[in-house]
């Protein structure tokens, strides 16, 4: 009966061992990257694309002189981006829908979309 115990508990641990080396792969597989810049402080493209349910990594180019402050109150960002500079940003994953975004410095005129669908 003990041989059958450990046999059973060794399996077990197999199982999940095996089921976590599939999974953290396929997390960091899931994340989209999208590259947009900010030049005379308009976003370019203006709109962007991403799929329902997958990690978003926004790449932010900052042409201007000038810093700039990429803020999205649905998405709950705010990251700040010298001018000259870029960021990364981690977006988490969405429902599908539009999630507006903009450059609180200059609000007037750059002005985005997230489009997830």
């Amino acid at each position: 009966m003990r041989s059958f115990t450990v046999a059973i508990a060794s399996a077990v641990v197999a199982i999940i061992g095996l089921s976590t080396q599939d999974v953290i792969p396929a997390r960091a597989q899931e994340a989209v990257t999208i590259e947009l810049s900010v030049k005379n402080h308009k976003f370019e493209p203006a709109e962007i694309k991403a799929p329902p349910g997958k990690a978003i990594m926004l790449k932010v180019k900052n042409l201007d002189p000038t810093p700039m402050e990429f803020e999205s109150k649905p998405l709950r960002i705010e990251k700040v981006i010298p001018g000259n500079g870029e960021a990364s940003i981690n977006v988490r994953a969405q429902k599908a829908g539009r999630y507006k975004f903009f450059d609180e410095y200059n609000e007037k005129t750059a002005q985005g979309t997230l489009i997830v669908e």
